[in-house]
């Protein structure tokens, strides 16, 4: 079975990050393609997809090799090699890729400053061209740009077979949640007729919930706030009485209830500051709780 795809692996150096970002017509593609470890690089395994050049590849990246050489190990004795393709980026965000000879047309890569492309049984070369002028022009961090590039891989024609999975991988030196992994993003459309908008959804939704509020995003509660809150909690049965704007301690913890029902710890916090609140979740409240 081939996994016929189009991914890019990529590093941030402003954020220390890896990632990787595939879509696929191909079930779950994004739990067999993408492998990273922060401080060592990212790696995409597919067409003829070796698995096992995933934690392979990262070993040796994580032991000091270069993208190049662990990419040349990882052919060196390979059998299949000509049926493989294969795109790293190692610690320091150089670049290499492996498009084998018998991988199905449209099959090909393309290697930029930090990041590589590759796709096989595409419409064409165009896919990757647009994937990396999107990668390139696109702010923001690491997951928002990777999905870009899918996004505008997938305008440009994709896999011609259609779609059904996309996934994308990010990984940063304690940047999993709690902060004992490297894990930061993890997220997988496994099967869907439009994988790649709804992944670029769920980003989205990862950085409401896990994102770190902005200074300049905190705003105080005032009364026309605290009564809209309350109105809120009292309609959700948190809270008894009436909306009368006092954000007294009983509409606060009231409010951490919620919060911590709605998982929104990381924009607002009881302890930090009561009095403020941050507009994203408080933009988040009012769709969720719409009449």
């Amino acid at each position: 079975m081939h996994l016929h795809t189009f991914s890019i692996v990529a590093y941030a150096p402003k954020e220390d990050a890896w990632g990787v970002a595939v879509a696929s017509k191909f079930l779950a593609a994004g739990a067999l393609v993408s492998w990273a470890r922060a401080g060592a690089g990212a790696v995409a395994t597919q067409a003829l997809a070796k698995v096992g050049f995933g934690p392979d590849g990262l070993a040796m990246l994580g032991a000091g090799k270069s993208a190049g050489e662990t990419l040349a190990a990882l052919l060196a004795d390979d059998p299949q090699r000509e049926r493989r393709q294969v795109g790293i980026v190692d610690a320091q965000g150089g670049a290499a890729a492996h498009t084998g000879s018998e991988c199905h047309d449209w099959a090909g890569h393309k290697v930029g400053e930090g990041f590589t492309c590759q796709g096989n049984i595409l419409v064409g070369a165009e896919t990757l061209e647009a994937m990396a002028a999107a990668f390139t022009q696109t702010s923001g961090e690491l997951a928002d740009r990777l999905v870009a590039a899918l996004l505008a891989g997938d305008s440009a024609g994709g896999d011609k077979r259609g779609k059904q999975a996309a996934g994308v991988l990010v990984v940063r030196a304690g940047g999993g949640y709690g902060g004992d992994t490297d894990h930061y993003l993890d997220l997988r459309v496994d099967d869907d007729a439009d994988p790649i908008r709804k992944l670029a959804q769920l980003v989205k939704t990862h950085h409401l919930f896990f994102g770190k509020p902005r200074p300049q995003d905190q705003i105080p509660i005032t009364d026309d706030i605290a009564s809209e809150l309350q109105t809120m909690m009292l309609e959700q049965g948190y809270l008894v009485g009436q909306s009368d704007g006092v954000w007294d301690e009983a509409s606060q913890q009231a409010f951490w209830a919620l919060v911590g029902n709605e998982n929104l710890e990381e924009r607002w916090n009881l302890e930090q500051s009561p009095d403020k609140i941050d507009k994203v979740a408080l933009e988040y409240l009012r769709k969720r709780f719409a009449e």
